[in-house]
């Protein structure tokens, strides 16, 4: 190559947590877009039912705690139509279950793929948030749908509310929540496989840490209501049946410890994403 000419692309690896290239990010939005359909189609593939399992699952999970949860716990809905407050609560925390457990093996996934091209690492894990973004539009279509069967069966506590437009804003928080945490625990899998075993039991025990199956009013006289609220998804999913139903415990602080907590998990999952992936394909 002449001395003279220059080079269009020149890669060398992050030195600091501030070496986040958006413009880069942006050339590769094409790529982006192929690896969320390629996650969607994939997830499914050489099924019968294809993306029906994304409402068969819920469905029956719903189903499964009206008959534990509420018919033989008895435990309140805080007003709300049971069917309809555990397939609320479903929707959102697949989401980011599903969001958290597949970002968390990015680099083991996707390791032979990291080893034979070069493109922004950060692209994968938002690929998989993203892809997973459209299952949950497909379950929330469910819950609407079922909202609607409700509401023509005379349950007049289902109706559109103004707060509705608040739901795009906790979902990307749950979002961020999911692609944080994911980020962490990917970065630290490279070194520590343990972190993957460990984490299928956690989120296991995460949901009922979490009120799916119950409302937080349940629990204002147990004094082990701090405990649940030091879980950051409780007041994101608190709030998005309030924003459905107009009801939910949760105060403004709750909601922004949650967002608080969400920005320090993204903060750290991209240092240490920066750091590992310099030299990840060694431990891989």
């Amino acid at each position: 190559m002449n001395q003279k000419d220059e080079w269009d692309l020149q890669i060398t690896s992050k030195s600091n947590f501030f070496d986040l290239d958006i413009k880069e990010f942006w050339r590769y939005r094409d790529l982006l877009w192929l690896f969320v359909k390629r996650d969607f189609v994939a997830q499914y593939k050489q099924t019968i039912l294809g993306p029906i399992w994304h409402l068969v699952q819920p469905i029956l999970t719903t189903l499964m705690f009206l008959l534990v949860f509420g018919r033989i716990a008895k435990i309140p809905n805080d007003g709300v139509n049971p069917i309809l407050f555990y397939m609320s609560g479903i929707a959102i925390w697949n989401y980011f279950s599903s969001s958290l457990t597949s970002t968390s093996s990015t680099f083991l996934t996707n390791s032979s793929i990291f080893g034979k091209v070069y493109f922004p690492r950060l692209i994968m894990p938002v690929s998989v948030i993203l892809s997973n973004i459209v299952r949950f539009g497909i379950q929330f279509l469910l819950l609407l749908g079922t909202m609607v069967w409700v509401y023509a069966s005379g349950d007049p506590v289902v109706y559109i509310r103004w707060t509705w437009l608040y739901i795009p804003f906790l979902v990307l928080f749950m979002a961020g929540l999911s692609l944080g945490l994911g980020i962490i625990i990917s970065s630290l899998t490279t070194k520590y496989r343990d972190f993957s075993v460990l984490l299928s039991f956690a989120v296991q025990l995460l949901l009922y840490a979490t009120p799916i199956v119950y409302p937080m009013s349940y629990l204002q006289n147990s004094k082990y209501i701090w405990l649940i609220k030091l879980n950051p998804l409780t007041a994101i999913i608190e709030a998005f049946r309030y924003c459905l139903f107009g009801k939910g415990t949760f105060t403004l602080n709750d909601l922004v410890y949650s967002i608080t907590f969400m920005l320090v998990t993204i903060v750290g999952g991209l240092f240490l994403f920066n750091k590992v992936e310099k030299t990840f394909m060694d431990t891989v």
